[in-house]
């Protein structure tokens, strides 16, 4: 078996009485002939060009060769670095695939400054830029591949020759890319973008950095027969009844999903699970929120009545054989199973929650208040207050009453309901601040409530339509940084640090239109451990 799935407790109740229904629904069957109809007529156009995915193993057959014919080809020429710029779903899943080969490819899903420059720095004369954007528009994919062709220039080199995109076809990005003799892969349309880790978008950029992708969707085809039939054995149905649904009518459904890597040999896949589960069912005021854990984190220590734990680990039984963990989903398997595993199950929790898991109705609106934003470039609202170096913004003024950092947190935490959780959202450059990551671990112990991390501006395209669409039990905390280090944009009227202070403030914006309190703080001075100003804080 290629994917295995131990449950226990809850979860094993809530399978024994939704999976049976599905089964009975032809959920499964129904999702892989391409029925669009299964979410219900509000949500039928939309479902109807976005089934795709379930194809993308064989429609992706083709590609391989391409790839490969083409990294070999830039081998030969010296070129052997890739650089991969793209946000969300291409960037998210280009990035565990790469992590779990072991092989090296450089993401930039990031608009601060410095990480920019840490991109153009690591060997210009050797690097690829991949620009990976469905809709041809997003703004930091467009804003990096500006800044990477003018710096192709500089060093003599033909952008033509250093720049592989991937886009939908017709899109603005496929029809300029053309124009300018650069090659393309056009990547389905009936596939959207958190689904696409199979399609062009996944595969061009790990395929170009050395991945053996064949193997890789090999380990999915050998999935798809489990995923596509309508039994009570099948994993994505078991996955999607455990985390969207309950074993009683009485019973109340844990809306938080505790995400633990335990000795898989799979990188980083929780980060890709985040964006596809958030994403695609945070909306209509329902959904389920990620939280990626450690194994020592509080909340597995103390697990919240409203979080469920899934557990990845490389054998299922014999973990559970080994280690009890009653009440958990506990899930092993290759990389390609797990991607198609998640995705179906995704598409399936969609439907018992009732809302449509293909489309993001919210996200749109943080990218227009940023664009408001770099349009007007007003000032900076002044701080409630500065210490320490670090100067204090909210959105209510009655959290910043305390005139103290731990006061605000505190009165923070306040706002939380019983069901909360904590969002602490850091637009900062991570390759010069990547501790930041352990404040997710503080605040946690701190609040008492789960709490997720999310590098910004790339949650954006990912946690952020459930901070906006999904219940309204967050609070928010984000981290900026003010530094010296800025880079222009090519014929933009704004800069790299224009544009990731713009995406910050137009976010907190629309949380503070949704009715979510935000605290801002922002990093005036070098901070030799910034862990101890929230240290300090507690």
């Amino acid at each position: 078996m290629s994917f295995e799935i131990h449950v226990s407790g809850a979860p094993k109740a809530a399978i024994d009485v939704v999976v049976p229904r599905l089964v009975g629904d032809l959920i499964a069957s129904r999702i892989t002939s391409g029925d669009s109809s299964i979410w219900g007529p509000a949500a039928e156009e939309e479902a109807a060009k976005r089934l795709g995915w379930v194809d993308a193993v064989t429609v992706s057959r083709p590609l391989v060769s391409e790839i490969v014919a083409l990294r070999e080809e830039l081998h030969a020429k010296g070129v052997t670095r890739v650089v991969l710029a793209g946000m969300g779903g291409s960037s998210l899943a280009p990035e565990v695939i790469a992590q779990t080969a072991g092989v090296e490819l450089t993401i930039l899903d990031s608009t601060a400054p410095g990480q920019v420059l840490a991109a153009l720095d690591g060997g210009l004369e050797q690097t690829v830029l991949v620009v990976s954007s469905k809709s041809g528009s997003t703004v930091e994919t467009d804003s990096q591949r500006r800044t990477f062709e003018a710096a192709f220039r500089d060093i003599g080199a033909d952008p033509a020759e250093r720049i592989v995109v991937v886009t939908d076809p017709g899109s603005p990005l496929d029809e300029s890319a053309r124009a300018a003799g650069y090659r393309v892969f056009n990547a389905d349309p009936g596939v959207g973008g958190r689904y696409s880790a199979l399609t062009a978008f996944g595969l061009v950029p790990s395929g170009l950095a050395g991945v053996d992708i064949s193997e890789l969707l090999d380990e999915a085809e050998a999935t798809l027969l489990q995923v596509a039939v309508d039994s009570a054995e099948n994993p994505a149905l078991r996955l999607a009844a455990a985390i969207a649904g309950t074993g009683s009518e009485d019973e109340t459904r844990r809306d938080k999903l505790g995400l633990i890597t335990d000795g898989t040999h799979i990188v980083g896949l929780p980060d890709w699970i985040e964006q596809l589960v958030a994403e695609s069912t945070g909306k209509e005021g329902t959904g389920i929120l990620p939280v990626v854990l450690l194994p020592v984190s509080p909340e597995v220590e103390s697990t919240p009545a409203d979080l469920q734990l899934v557990r990845l680990v490389d054998d299922a039984d014999e973990f559970h054989l080994r280690e009890r963990h009653e009440g958990e989903v506990l899930l092993s398997g290759t990389l390609g199973a797990q991607l198609i595993v998640w995705e179906y199950a995704t598409a399936i929790a969609g439907y018992l929650l009732g809302i449509n898991p293909f489309d993001q109705p919210d996200v749109e609106s943080a990218k227009v208040a940023a664009r408001s934003l770099l349009d007007a470039r007003p000032e900076q609202a002044t701080p409630a207050f500065v210490a320490d170096g670090v100067e204090v913004r909210v959105t209510d003024p009655a959290l910043a009453a305390s005139g103290t950092i731990a006061g605000v947190l505190d009165a923070l935490w306040a706002q939380l309901p019983a069901d909360g959780y904590v969002s602490i959202q850091a637009y900062v450059n991570r390759l010069e601040m990547p501790q930041l990551q352990g404040l997710r671990e503080m605040v946690a112990a701190d609040s008492g409530r789960p709490a997720t991390f999310g590098w910004g501006p790339r949650f954006l395209h990912s946690t952020g339509q459930y901070h906006k669409g999904g219940p309204a039990q967050g609070v928010f905390l984000q981290i900026l940084e003010r530094t010296d280090v800025d880079l222009e944009i090519p014929d933009r009227p704004f800069t790299f640090g224009q544009l990731i202070e713009a995406q910050a403030a137009g976010d907190a914006t629309v949380l503070a239109a949704h009715g979510r309190p935000v605290v801002t703080l922002t990093l005036t001075e070098a901070q030799d451990d910034v862990l101890e100003l929230f240290e300090a804080a507690q």
